[in-house]
């Protein structure tokens, strides 16, 4: 089932775009592949979606977390609109819990949604009408969905892409592919470019950060991806100790060059400690250098390194606020949906309604 839904001038819950009720009572998101079963107060894995009486929305549509501008190069995408700039722009969720993120508050974001959830969010709300024309105010070429995952906030991005497309500027959208067909068929007439991570070869990497991943569906939908028209560009982030292994990544890089073909570029980028992987080093230069090594000689053209670079980070100088028009008291005022499926306490959750809310 896909709901019909109209952009919000305001913040409330918007309904999930793919989402399938069952017969036993739950509701299936199908945006990405751990399609969650939901019963009502409940979220999923990301989340950044809850079911309220048998319907999925997205909590977090249209919150933002992170705003920054700079080079496409950046993101990295080398071979489209290469010397343009992009707005990149980050929400929270995230279904991947990767031991060595380096945007942890906003990729997972769970206090900043259990604060959307509970009606006492103060993060900045912009519609898709307001984000476009911040992005013409500043002059950019595109704009990015990256930061946290975009697959968990698909319906913002779909309305965001709409109109900037119709305004002329570009749309990127750096992903983990964990994925569904039906999200990237929706998202393929709005997206023009996948920066996308190939993080492994072995199922044992990918399912210790998501339980239910493995390598086929990631490669799978990359694959896809590039079937459907989007300009894809790939990422490793080579990990001491944990994905490091030469034929391994030699594999990746033969992968991609039978799957995407031998001009499709590869970045390989180095891993910095972090978090629970803050015990391991730093990726050691010639290791970088001889994996592009490998890959030139599988017969990639287009392979680059960065010694200085591990993730498309956010860049935390400037706040949100300080890219948007009006103060930024009026821009952090307290979030409450302003739909009728939430009560007027705003909760989202059944574990943070009161006891007459759940009459």
């Amino acid at each position: 089932m896909s709901l019909s839904r109209k952009a919000a001038a305001e913040y409330q819950l918007q309904p999930t775009v793919l989402q399938e009720q069952l017969d036993d009572g739950t509701t299936r998101c199908n945006l990405c592949l751990w399609r969650c079963r939901l019963k009502h107060g409940q979220r999923g894995f990301c989340q950044a979606h809850v079911n309220r009486h048998g319907t999925l929305y997205n909590l977090s549509y249209g919150i933002l977390s992170a705003i920054d501008i700079g080079p496409i190069e950046d993101k990295p995408v080398k071979h489209y609109r290469p010397g343009t700039t992009v707005m990149s722009v980050g929400s929270y969720g995230c279904n991947f819990r990767c031991g060595g993120c380096h945007n942890l508050e906003i990729s997972w974001g769970v206090t900043a949604l259990d604060d959307l959830a509970k009606g006492e969010s103060t993060a900045a709300y912009v519609s898709a009408e307001e984000l476009v024309k911040t992005a013409i105010k500043h002059k950019v070429d595109g704009i990015a969905f990256t930061y946290s995952e975009p697959a968990v906030w698909l319906e913002y991005i779909l309305d965001v892409s709409k109109l900037a497309h119709a305004q002329g500027l570009y749309t990127v959208y750096v992903s983990n592919s964990f994925v569904t067909d039906e999200a990237l068929e929706l998202m393929a007439p709005h997206i023009d470019v996948l920066c996308s991570d190939i993080k492994s070869l072995e199922d044992s990497f990918y399912k210790d950060i998501c339980k239910l991943a493995k390598v086929e569906q990631v490669l799978g939908s990359i694959a896809k991806a590039q079937q459907l028209g989007i300009h894809v560009e790939t990422r490793t982030n080579i990990i001491p100790r944990r994905n490091d292994d030469m034929k391994m990544l030699k594999n990746i890089a033969k992968w991609i060059h039978q799957n995407l073909g031998a001009d499709s570029p590869w970045h390989i980028t180095k891993f910095f400690p972090s978090f629970k992987l803050a015990h391991l080093p730093a990726t050691p230069s010639n290791l970088l250098n001889e994996t592009a090594q490998l890959a030139a000689e599988v017969g990639l053209q287009n392979v680059y390194v960065y010694d200085d670079k591990g993730c498309d980070c956010a860049d935390s100088n400037l706040s949100v606020a300080s890219y948007l028009e009006g103060g930024a008291d009026s821009i952090h005022q307290v979030k409450k949906c302003a739909a009728s499926c939430c009560g007027d306490e705003g909760i989202l959750l059944k574990k943070y309604e009161t006891d007459q809310e759940k009459l």
